[in-house]
C-alpha cells in the first residue's frame, strides 16, 4: 500500500474550521479508492504561534517540513499581527524555500452555484490561472530609509529572472497542452513596464515556438481583467506574474460563485521539494467562530493534492462529490445563499463520496 506523509497546517481564522472538513474528505476518498493511505501530522503554526513565540513558525520549520510528501495549508493572517509579518513569516517562506514556483488556480462554474453573471451557465466558465509564485512583484527586494522623517522613502523592487519567467511559462504551456482547448493567454503590461514585462513577452514568444499545438495570445492585464467578467468563456489557461495573477484569480473566483469555491496548488513541478495545497480565501476574521465558512475550497485543494501525488481516481471522487452536492442544492453555506454550517457541508460531501461508485 502506498503511504503519503502530509504536513497539516491549519493556520489562522477559518483555516482552523475548514481544515477538519478537508481531512475528512481526504481520508474518505483514500478509503473508497483504496491502494494508499495518508499519514497526517498537524503543526500549530500561525499568528497564535507568533504571539506566543515571536515567530510564525520555528526557525527550522522548513527542515521539519522537507521530508513530507505534501503540505496541506489552511490560511494565514489575523488582525492582531501585521499582514506583512504573517505572510512573510509563514506562507511565502514555504513557497520560496521549497521553490513552489507554479501556483495553479482553477475557476469552474458548477451546476447549482448562483454565479453573479446572469448570462453564464455551468459549462461556460472553465479556466485555470498559472501564477508565477516565487519572484516578480513579491520577491521581497527593497527597503525603507529615513524612517519617520519627511524624506522617508520606500522602494519595492520587482525581480524577473529569465529562468524564473521561462519555467513558469513552460509549465503553463504544458497545462494548456493537456486541456481540450489548448489555448494559453499571457497577461502582460509591457506598454508601461518596459523592462520586466518586455522580458516576460520575449520569453513567452520564445517558449511558444516549442508548442505549435497550443494557440497563444498576449493581453494587457487591465483588458484581461475586463474580459474575466465580460467573456470568461473565452479563457482556457492564463499565465501571469505573481501580482497580476493574485488579483486576477480573486476575480476568477468571484465570477464562479466566490472565494469559498477557489482551490489552489503551490507546486514544485520537479518534485524536489514538497508542494503545498490551500484554499484561496484566506483567514476571514469577520466570520471566524460562527461555523459558516464554506469548506469546498479546502476540500477541493485536497483533491488537487491527491491528483499531484498520483492518486487521480481518489481526486476525481472528491471533485465528483463536490459537483453532486452543489447540483443537488440541498446543502449550501451562507456564501452560496443557504444556511448550512461548515460541518454540514463537509458531511454532505463525505456522504456523496460514500454514495458514489468506486472508480
Amino acid at each position: 500500500m502506498r503511504n503519503y506523509r502530509i504536513a497539516v497546517i491549519p493556520g489562522d481564522g477559518i483555516g482552523q474550521e475548514v481544515m477538519p472538513e478537508g481531512l475528512k474528505a481526504l481520508h474518505a476518498a483514500a478509503e473508497i479508492a483504496g491502494g494508499f493511505r495518508l499519514e497526517c501530522e498537524t503543526f500549530p503554526w500561525g499568528c497564535e504561534h507568533y504571539l506566543a513565540h515571536g515567530a510564525m513558525m520555528p526557525a527550522d520549520g522548513l527542515n521539519i517540513l522537507a521530508d513530507f510528501d505534501a503540505l496541506y495549508f489552511g490560511a494565514v493572517g489575523w488582525p492582531n499581527v501585521p499582514d506583512h509579518v504573517s505572510l512573510w513569516g509563514l506562507r511565502l517562506p514555504i513557497c520560496q524555500g521549497f521553490d513552489q514556483y507554479a501556483n495553479l488556480r482553477p475557476s469552474v462554474l458548477l451546476l447549482g452555484v448562483p454565479g453573479p453573471l446572469r448570462d453564464k451557465q455551468p459549462g461556460d466558465i472553465d479556466f485555470v490561472v498559472v501564477r508565477e509564485n516565487t519572484e516578480g512583484e513579491y520577491a521581497g527586494a527593497g527597503g525603507r530609509a529615513h524612517r519617520g522623517l519627511p524624506l522617508e522613502v520606500a522602494v519595492e523592487t520587482s525581480v524577473f529572472t529569465r529562468a524564473g519567467v521561462e519555467r513558469v511559462i513552460r509549465y503553463a504551456f504544458e497545462v494548456a497542452r493537456h486541456r481540450p482547448r489548448r489555448r494559453l493567454t499571457s497577461a502582460t503590461k509591457s506598454n508601461a513596464q518596459r523592462f520586466a514585462m518586455t522580458l516576460w513577452d520575449e520569453v513567452f514568444d520564445a517558449v511558444a515556438v516549442g508548442y505549435p499545438d497550443v494557440a497563444t495570445e498576449r493581453v494587457l492585464v487591465d483588458a484581461l481583467a475586463a474580459r474575466f467578467v465580460l467573456k470568461p468563456e473565452s479563457l482556457d489557461v492564463v499565465v501571469a506574474s505573481n501580482l497580476f495573477a493574485d488579483i486576477l484569480t480573486d476575480l476568477g473566483a468571484a465570477v464562479v460563485g466566490g472565494l469559498g469555491l477557489a482551490p489552489s496548488a503551490n507546486l514544485n513541478p520537479e518534485r524536489r521539494y514538497p508542494s503545498m495545497f490551500e484554499p484561496v480565501h484566506g483567514s476571514a476574521p469577520d466570520i471566524f467562530g460562527r461555523g459558516i465558512a464554506n469548506p469546498i475550497a479546502m476540500i477541493w485543494s485536497g483533491a488537487l493534492m491527491l491528483d499531484f501525488l498520483g492518486e487521480k481516481a481518489a481526486a476525481d471522487l472528491i471533485v465528483r462529490a463536490i459537483r453532486d452536492v452543489l447540483a443537488a442544492g440541498r446543502v449550501r453555506t451562507p456564501d452560496l445563499g443557504g444556511r448550512a454550517t461548515t460541518v454540514e457541508m463537509g458531511n454532505a460531501i463525505v456522504a456523496a463520496l460514500r454514495a458514489g461508485e468506486r472508480p
